[in-house]
């Protein structure tokens, strides 16, 4: 079994619905982070795709514009601003914090992987409360290409000096489970709202209804 942990940051540790305020006073309607977030995923596949990096953060702001303009409303620079710091102190959700505690305790690696940059996954884990929880965080940004393209989990296996095989990701992202496992890693899938595997995808090696139960068969697996 993997003793070689990779979680992916956004949606599967921190709570992205902690923006839902911040939709709703700019489009009328929470529910429009969902779209947003579809969105940005479209735009970095997209760069990730026809070989054009471009920083997170310029990706972001560009889908809350595009966002804006399926409904005739311009979105200020101040806005795009105001969710670039947001997405700097997300929570994470309630499950996270107990259940990495305890992989660690149990002698396992965990690194954190990020599609957005270095500096403000820092920011994010140091913000919610989950930075001493890891051994390593690391970001897409290095080797600009956005998961799920293979080198992102390449590169963290050549940083750890591990094997493919010898890694897990753990995510709440079905594109996610399917770009690790391509790259030869194990997998772990997180259930999360509105998160659901492919049917006809691939599928993960083992999942669970939030990260608590993840971690206990994860656990489970390495006696």
């Amino acid at each position: 079994m993997a003793r070689y942990l990779v979680f992916d940051v956004n949606e599967t540790l921190l709570d992205v619905a902690a923006l839902d305020p911040f939709f709703e006073r700019l489009f009328g309607d929470a529910r429009t982070r969902l779209e947003w977030f579809l969105t940005l995923e479209e735009n970095w596949l997209t760069a990730t795709i026809i070989d054009r990096y471009q920083p997170f953060g310029e990706l972001a702001q560009g889908a809350l514009i595009m966002t804006g303009q399926r409904r005739g409303i311009d979105v200020t620079e101040d806005q795009q601003q105001e969710l670039v710091e947001g997405l700097k102190t997300l929570p994470p959700h309630a499950d996270v914090l107990q259940a990495l505690q305890s992989l660690h305790d149990h002698g396992l690696h965990l690194t954190a992987l990020t599609n957005g940059s270095l500096d403000t996954a820092k920011q994010q884990l140091q913000s919610a409360g989950l930075m001493e929880c890891f051994d390593a965080i690391m970001a897409v940004e290095e080797v600009k290409r956005y998961k799920p393209a293979p080198e992102p989990y390449r590169m963290v296996a050549e940083r750890l000096g591990v094997s493919m095989s010898d890694m897990m990701l753990v995510a709440a992202h079905a594109w996610d489970i399917a770009g690790a496992a391509s790259a030869g890693c194990q997998t772990a899938f997180v259930s999360r709202p509105g998160k659901v595997l492919n049917p006809v995808g691939i599928q993960p090696n083992l999942q669970g209804n939030g990260m608590q139960e993840v971690a206990e068969r994860i656990l489970a697996r390495q006696s």
